[in-house]
């Protein structure tokens, strides 16, 4: 990869103008109570956003609650930058890519645990399950940012925290019911005192849903049972525990290929995904609480099996056990360095196919206000794969304010990485020769305000590159071993095997708008995304699959003066292609959704909404049915 260590020089580059000085408080990182203008994920540390040089969008609770969406995913859609499909309804496999890179690109975080599944084809985070549940903060990281979050993360990163309660007890429900004999139950409680804050949340979904296939007649639906705890207990001053743990528990019923002709169509299949995430951490600080150390076990686990009735026609299973440590250190006022080590075991089942490997990974970054306004960033990471070897690569990025804060110009490089999967090395297609997939990704934009405060506005342009892409080739029944001879295993012939082939380049343009004054807001985004596949072959010069050229959401709304809140969104969806050869069109779409919420009094609150109601007919994946118009009513209850 191309200019790895540019990085590196810059962090050098800083490191040796540091010096000591005052300390400030380094916010948690899981804190779901930061406003809009702090961001987490950029540097793994609560910053003023003037200070990140990194593309980001924050949903707060306000921004979730107010839109009413069920779905994670789709939240995610009306975000700039990031496009989403899905096989089918609710709880269907579904794909989130940021900025035109694929969805195993991707990293998800849920309460500071790194998201993946060891079993599946290319490892990433299958987005289906994931409903909103007691989620209160989202931050949507664009770009290349392996630096600070490791494999995988090329595309971006989408970290989720879920709610923690800021009175000594708090308790909230909240019940939906609409179209498709779909409800939507959940529930939490909690508490905060002097050493110790908790909070258990439940929630139970259900809907009957539409046939998955797009021409069918019987419906596919979805059941998803979700559990959620958090616990901080504050041992001494500056010493505290963390324990938290995320349980989905789906089952959505899928159209697949029946016999005779094995063609899709209607199916009485049923595919099951259980996912489990756990962390423990033990939190330090030191030198007058300059230091802030954090010392952390994280463990996911992800279960799927499908049935055909009684029969399962498929099981697999993946593990993730991931061991951190993190220090970030107020080297003085505005320099902040973090720096920390991660080790993580991976181990998936799938019959015929089990295997596992480590992977350890050390990183360092320093961020620092050099003049007034301008703040540098810069940092360098290593990793040792079991299979592929070492990897070093790194990041830097710039924040200038300028105009008392009114104007904030922005621009960083960084580069992504993302090992290969288990599947990829070890199961009957594999191949342990793989190096991992490398990209270089950079962007630049500005950010102004105007109107004091009420009206921001801003534009990025970004650009990435990835090579060394991995991707299937698959072995004709003429080929010979001294001509292919990964085609062949013990003396056999396979069907194909992964091979690092591909070659992909992506670049485009983000626009958003904000606008609000007094009980009036509008809030817009445009996102132009340029992909191209760079591969020899057929496919040379062709548009990536699934990736629109074009995206656009506005949402406008109204606080009445009798207290009713409305509110209109619409999103649209340019053209794409359903393959890599471009021969199956996606064509563009506009879905417009109704919303009102009316606060009975300080404890309840009705809302309901009409989703698509246009009622547009439209597809993410060919051949794959979408939901048509809907109506939903519920209520909140906070205590």
């Amino acid at each position: 990869m191309k200019n790895e260590l540019i990085a590196s020089a810059a962090t050098a580059a800083l490191l040796l103008t540091a010096n000591a000085a005052s300390a400030q408080t380094v916010t948690a990182v899981t804190d779901p109570g930061l406003l809009d203008d702090v961001i987490v994920t950029a540097n793994r540390s609560a910053q003023a956003a003037d200070r990140v040089g990194q593309s980001v969008t924050v949903l707060t609770t306000a921004d979730i609650q107010s839109s009413q969406t069920v779905v994670v995913s789709d939240l995610l859609a009306r975000t700039p930058g990031v496009t989403v499909s899905r096989n089918g309804g609710v709880g269907s496999v579904t794909a989130v890519r940021i900025r035109g890179a694929e969805t195993d690109q991707t990293v998800a975080i849920v309460d500071g645990v790194k998201l993946n599944d060891p079993s599946g084809t290319g490892g990433g985070y299958n987005f289906g399950n994931l409903l909103i549940g007691d989620v209160a903060r989202i931050e949507v990281l664009r770009g290349a940012q392996s630096t600070l979050w490791g494999s995988q993360a090329i595309g971006g990163v989408v970290s989720i925290v879920t709610a923690e309660p800021t009175r000594p007890f708090q308790a909230s429900i909240d019940a939906e019911a609409g179209s498709r004999g779909t409800t939507y139950l959940r529930g939490s409680v909690g508490g905060a005192g002097e050493r110790a804050t908790w909070r258990l949340a439940a929630s139970r979904y259900q809907t009957d849903g539409f046939s998955a296939f797009a021409r069918g007649t019987e419906n596919d639906g979805y059941e998803n049972f979700g559990l959620s705890g958090r616990a901080n207990i504050r041992i001494v001053e500056g010493v505290s525990v963390d324990l938290r743990a995320v349980y989905s528990d789906g089952d959505v019923d899928v159209d697949g290929f029946p016999a005779p002709l094995f063609a899709f169509g209607d199916t009485r299949e049923t595919s099951s995904t259980k996912e489990l995430v756990t962390y423990a951490g033990l939190n330090f600080d030191l030198f007058d609480g300059r230091l802030s150390n954090r010392i952390a076990y994280g463990y996911t686990r992800t279960d799927r099996q499908n049935l055909a009735g009684s029969a399962v026609t498929f099981e697999a299973e993946g593990l993730n056990r991931r061991y951190e440590y993190q220090g970030v250190f107020d080297v003085r006022e505005g320099w902040t360095a973090t720096f920390g080590a991660e080790h993580e075991d991976s181990e998936f089942s799938a019959a015929p196919d089990a295997a596992e490997v480590g992977l350890d990974g050390v990183y360092a970054q320093l961020q620092a206000e050099v003049v007034d306004g301008l703040t540098l960033t810069g940092g360098v990471r290593h990793d040792e794969h079991d299979t592929f070897g070492g990897k070093t690569l790194g990041q830097a990025a710039v924040a200038w304010a300028l105009n008392d804060g009114s104007t904030v110009l922005r621009a960083s490089f960084g580069q992504g990485f993302k090992a290969p999967s288990l599947y990829q090395l070890y199961s009957q297609y594999g191949n342990l020769a793989l190096l991992p997939e490398e990209a270089d990704g950079w962007d630049a934009g500005v950010e102004q305000y105007l109107l004091d405060g009420a009206l921001i506005l801003s534009a990025t342009y970004f650009s990435r590159e990835t090579t060394n892409q991995i991707d299937f080739v698959s072995c004709s029944g003429t080929v010979a071993p001294a001509t292919a001879p990964l085609c062949f295993r013990n003396g056999a012939r396979r069907f194909g095997y992964y091979s690092n082939i591909a070659l992909t380049e992506a670049d485009g343009v983000e626009l958003a708008a904000d606008y609000e004054i007094g009980s009036f807001r509008v809030n817009a985004n445009y996102t132009r995304t340029n992909t191209e596949n760079r591969t020899p072959g057929a496919n040379l010069g062709r548009q990536l699959a699934r990736r629109p050229d074009e995206a656009a959401n506005l949402t406008v709304g109204y606080v009445w003066p009798f207290g009713l809140s409305t509110s209109v969104a619409v999103q649209h969806v340019g053209d794409s292609f359903d393959n890599a050869s471009n021969a199956t069109r996606l064509d563009a779409y506009t879905l417009v959704d109704l919303r009102a919420s009316y606060p009975i009094n300080e404890t309840l609150e009705l809302y309901g909404r009409v989703e698509n109601a246009g009622d547009e007919t439209y597809a993410t994946t060919a051949n794959y049915g979408v939901a048509g118009r809907g109506t939903f009513v519920g209520v909140r209850a906070r205590f």
